[in-house]
């Protein structure tokens, strides 16, 4: 790891200065949080975070390496890291390359020795923002002008979706899954797959036809990056095949859902991205701990009038974590069930997937 100094500018004006790693560019981005104290390899490698950087609040980051099987995607997008302390030199057996290897592989933008917490609390109060890492070089000016004219990407989904179809799975499995991918996370369709499931991956914005042409059994909407409201196709999609599938979503799959039955999403003022959140399940009283990253939720008052009802919510701010419609067999949850901080509190919710698919066609049969 170099010594070069390296700035980190927020829109208000508050600055830091530290040590850069990673990638030597520079880097306009959103600036947020994470409470994780494991996990920045998949927080690193992780769709959902695509032009933000992370603020690391665990002290200690790159101690354990980067490893071959914990990726989320083969290729990152995440803008940047901040950290406190990073460490150069990784003690694990499944280490294969450092931390900064990867972020200089893929063009990310780190920046150590920030007080961290001051920087959390800085969020908190004031919200996620836009923020440059640069140079120690800059002048807050220049810095201030660039941030000026830094605009959020609207199409961000669809520069993390799969180009093309692809199928995972043994074809021999209990049901045939389409999983429209928004900017998914390899350890849904991996969990998907040890349930036994066959998983058809499609882009963001396939047509509900060509879905249907796959004849599955039901239907995954992924998590994914942005502005919910910005993903216009799929939320036509599932309005296109509500009631004719079994659909499950999950983070922004969530959002869309709820958005496709006319419910409305607001942004959060610097979002839930922690690996220790408390869900509380209203179906069955239950208390899970959660994994989450997300910036939008989804407007209780606004579910009012829909179909749908709220099976979780957030015990810290009681926001939405969960919808069903029974009705046309679909549910969601903003959560992240495959990331399994509790470990195993939420897994159900795959299996919950599986007899949501099982009904629906026990009650074809009847009809």
């Amino acid at each position: 790891m170099g010594d070069l100094l390296r700035k980190l500018i927020l829109e208000d004006g508050t600055e830091y200065t530290g040590i850069g790693f990673g990638s030597s560019q520079e880097a306009l981005v959103e600036l947020v949080f994470n409470t994780s104290m494991v996990g920045y390899q998949e927080i690193l490698s992780d769709p959902s975070y695509t032009g933000q950087a992370v603020c690391m609040t665990y002290p200690l980051i790159g101690n354990y390496g980067m490893n071959e099987d914990d990726y989320e995607t083969v290729t990152p997008t995440i803008s940047g890291f901040v950290v406190r302390e990073y460490n150069d030199e990784p003690s694990n057996f499944r280490s294969c390359n450092t931390l900064e290897e990867i972020m200089k592989r893929y063009g990310i933008v780190g920046i150590s020795g920030i007080d961290t917490r001051s920087l959390a609390r800085h969020i908190r109060n004031y919200g996620s923002c836009k923020a440059i890492i640069a140079d120690a070089c800059i002048s807050k000016n220049e810095a201030m002008d660039k941030l000026k004219g830094f605009e959020f990407n609207k199409k961000v989904v669809s520069c993390v979706t799969t180009r093309e179809k692809y199928c995972i799975g043994d074809k021999s499995g209990h049901c045939h899954v389409v999983a429209v991918d928004c900017g998914m996370k390899q350890n849904i369709t991996g969990m998907m797959e040890k349930k036994g499931m066959n998983i058809t991956v499609v882009p963001y914005n396939t047509p509900p036809e060509e879905i249907l042409s796959y004849k599955p059994d039901g239907l995954f909407i992924s998590n994914g990056p942005g502005d919910p409201q910005d993903v216009t196709e799929t939320i036509e999609t599932i309005k296109a095949l509500r009631g004719k599938l079994p659909i499950f979503g999950i983070c922004l799959g969530h959002q869309l859902i709820a958005l496709s039955y006319g419910a409305k999403t607001y942004k959060l003022k610097f979002g839930h991205r922690g690996g220790n959140h408390p869900v509380k399940n209203l179906l069955t009283d239950r208390v899970e701990i959660t994994s989450q990253n997300h910036s939008f939720a989804v407007d209780m008052q606004s579910l009012k009038g829909t179909p749908l009802e709220i099976t979780h919510i957030n015990l810290l701010d009681n926001t939405v974590e969960g919808i069903r419609c029974v009705r046309d067999y679909v549910c969601s949850v903003q959560y992240h069930p495959e990331s399994a901080p509790g470990p195993q509190d939420s897994a159900y919710l795959f299996d919950d997937f599986l007899n949501m698919i099982k009904e629906f066609k026990e009650g074809k049969a009847d009809a």
